[in-house]
């Protein structure tokens, strides 16, 4: 049943659950450490979504403060991505008006109960999600590292899913997230675009979080490059604008594809023994991988590690990102744009979730 909740003097406000899809890192304890001391009315449930593989890691419940535990349900996520994840905390919520989703690596502001409350109680009736401020703490004594950098792309992202509340009824109307998003990338603005299409709208909300850069080693842009398929998913429902309509950064996938096409062209020429347009294709080769590596190179810290792994990565990353790009091409070559088919499954219609937990069992 879905209800009201007040605080002090404070308006009204919808009731409102979490859900947070984990893979079980320490994070998770420090979001909800936050998220139980913030000041406001606290949520009527929180679902955590075990997403780790089922013979992967212990359990959640460890992780749960004492004030949370009466309201807190964890659900086997079964290792499907973020987006099924978040499909399975909303089945598991409850008839709760608002859902807010979190990622397993935010930090809550001091204030952050009672900055929802009120972003959900201003909400218009065609309102279907409210944002929030995302912060991403930097070094203040260097400059950031290029992993630093990306990660503080979040804090302009447009309709992130780090901290985004949804009503319930929107989220249903389009059949929640689209599962063949698989890493958490694109998910989030595939969803807002569906539900703008629906005729709903997106509001900016006041309340802040934080989202520290987790530890991450040298080779994490190369595993990023895995989100080119999913972005040739984006293109084939939605269309060649929605980078736009999404104020989505299109990236370097042209250049990373021409870099590729050089080092491809100057082997087959080497193996025809036309030493010629081998050379000119390796020195184009040569000339795009120094080109990106310096422009990686020089916003950052410039320190030996670094310039290393910008130096290795950058004559890595066009061959992944084309790979990455081309496997996309072949796995979502029959998906259809949404504007001229049925969308999605309803969520809610999917098959039942693995039986929940309270995190006090």
């Amino acid at each position: 049943m879905t209800g009201t909740t007040r605080h002090g003097g404070a308006a009204s406000a919808p009731e409102y659950a979490v859900v947070i899809p984990t893979l079980g890192r320490p994070s998770l304890h420090t979001c909800l450490t936050a998220l139980a001391r913030a000041a406001g009315p606290k949520p009527a449930a929180i679902v955590i979504v075990d997403d780790r593989r089922p013979d992967r890691g212990g359990p959640v419940h460890a992780q749960v403060p004492d004030e949370l535990r009466a309201v807190t349900t964890v659900v086997a996520g079964g290792g499907r991505g973020p987006a099924a994840a978040r499909n399975a905390g909303a089945r598991a919520a409850g008839a709760v008006e608002w859902i807010a989703f979190l990622d397993d690596d935010v930090v809550p502001g001091d204030d952050w109960c009672e900055a929802l409350a009120r972003d959900l109680s201003t909400a218009s009736g065609r309102t279907a999600g409210v944002t929030a401020r995302i912060t991403v703490p930097l070094p203040p004594d260097r400059r950031p590292t290029d992993w630093e950098r990306g990660t503080a792309g979040l804090a302009t992202a447009r309709w992130i899913t780090a901290d985004m509340a949804y009503r319930r009824e929107a989220l249903e109307s389009v059949g929640g997230f689209d599962e063949r998003f698989g890493r958490a990338f694109r998910e989030d603005a595939d969803l807002a675009l569906r539900v703008l299409d629906a005729g709903w709208t997106l509001a900016a909300g006041s309340r802040r979080t934080a989202h520290p850069v987790r530890p991450a080693n040298r080779w994490v842009s190369l595993r990023q490059q895995a989100g080119n398929a999913d972005d040739v998913l984006m293109t084939r429902l939605h269309g060649r604008d929605w980078w736009g309509r999404a104020a989505a950064p299109r990236g370097r996938l042209p250049r990373h594809l021409l870099v590729t096409g050089a080092a491809v062209g100057a082997l087959g020429c080497a193996a025809l023994r036309r030493p010629r347009p081998a050379a000119l294709c390796a020195a184009g080769w040569l000339a795009g991988s120094a080109e990106f590596a310096a422009a990686r190179i020089a916003p950052g810290p410039r320190t030996a590690r670094e310039v290393a792994t910008m130096a290795v990565t950058s004559a890595l990353i066009p061959p992944a990102a084309t790979w990455h790009w081309l496997k996309g091409l072949l796995v979502h070559r029959r998906a259809a744009p949404l504007r001229a088919t049925a969308r999605p499954p309803r969520y809610e219609d999917a098959p039942d979730a693995p039986a929940a937990a309270r995190a006090g069992a």
